[in-house]
């Protein structure tokens, strides 16, 4: 039995060139749902963001939308013929680039540099692979290495870096930690490509008061929690320390955070029952806008995908109108 760390398991398993889950071509939607695949009001509501970055940036005779961790490009797919002419679309993901994308949408595998617009990261941060440390028997944090069958194992005492990122953002009692850094690392890298613009992370979070203690780590396979297990079968996802990712020291990004929830309702999102009264005037009309309120419902859910938190960097520009003083919003210290 072959061992090694979580990290470089978790990089073989979700994105090597022979099995990796992400190089499936089923996609990630095969598997399960995201705020991409529940309702095209997701998308719409992006497409009014990006809108306001327009705004914000003066109307740029080209402005950028970059979906990072695109899947196959539903959501690119979905805004690739906003502001005509000068829109240029990017998806950005490791699998081929799949069939029936529109021919105006860049299918890469990394953000452009220098662009001007708008980054948008739906659930990838909680796919960037990462390392998972436990006390080992004289107090300080090791490595947990894992075998292909899921089996796991003490490993080798952590790095200064990493022992020195567990000291600053995870609780020192915690039975298991996971290990953010090459998130915060990635996530830096993203925003480090915006010339002008927005960047926006959006993911399971946590921040520093709530971390799951033993940890978040699981696998998910045809719509079902499984057991984590790098072995190619299933995706592996663990929650973000969003707190920790924010791009920090820098005077020309402003960070904000709020949840799913706050975020889509300022976007125009609303979950709101039709009146029951035009169920009689006009049926039809009522039953489309019963369901599209279905769909919205399930967008913002406190309990599920509203919950979510949006990580926003601004980058040379103002935080666009409809997110300023949000409820829910909180500005992140250095």
């Amino acid at each position: 039995m072959s061992w090694m760390r979580w990290r470089p398991a978790m990089e073989e398993a979700l994105y090597g060139s022979k099995g990796g889950f992400y190089r499936r071509p089923e996609g990630p939607a095969g598997h399960f749902r995201t705020s991409v695949h529940a309702s095209r009001q997701y998308a719409q509501a992006v497409g009014r963001l990006l809108l306001e970055v327009d705004e914000a940036l003066g109307h740029p005779q080209e402005i950028s939308l970059i979906d990072v961790g695109a899947g196959r490009g539903e959501l690119v797919a979905a805004l690739a013929d906003l502001l005509p002419g000068r829109l240029r679309a990017y998806g950005v993901e490791l699998a081929a680039r799949p069939a029936g994308l529109p021919d105006g949408v860049r299918w890469t595998a990394e953000p452009p540099r220098g662009a001007v617009g708008l980054l948008f990261a739906n659930e990838w941060l909680d796919n960037v692979p990462l390392d998972i440390a436990e006390p080992g028997p004289d107090g300080s944090l090791h490595y947990v290495e894992v075998s292909a069958e899921g089996e796991e194992r003490p490993g080798p005492p952590l790095s200064a870096e990493d022992a020195a990122w567990a000291a600053r953002w995870w609780p020192a009692d915690a039975p298991r930690v996971e290990l953010g850094g090459p998130r915060d690392a990635a996530w830096a890298a993203a925003v480090g490509t915006l010339e002008r613009g927005l960047a926006v992370a959006v993911d399971y979070a946590h921040e520093k008061s709530d971390r799951p203690i033993f940890g978040s780590l699981t696998g998910f396979r045809a719509g079902r929690e499984v057991r984590p297990v790098p072995d190619g079968s299933c995706d592996l996802t663990a929650h973000v320390a969003l707190d920790s990712a924010a791009v920090r020291g820098a005077e020309d990004v402003h960070t904000l955070w709020t949840t799913q929830r706050e975020a889509l309702r300022a976007l125009g999102v609303d979950g709101a029952r039709p009146p029951l009264a035009q169920a009689s005037s006009d049926p039809a009309g009522y039953l489309r806008a019963l369901g599209a309120a279905g769909e919205a419902a399930e967008l913002t859910a406190t309990g599920g995908l509203g919950g979510f938190g949006w990580l926003v960097q601004a980058v040379r520009i103002p935080i666009p109108t409809s997110l300023r003083g949000l409820p829910g919003w909180q500005t992140l210290t250095p």
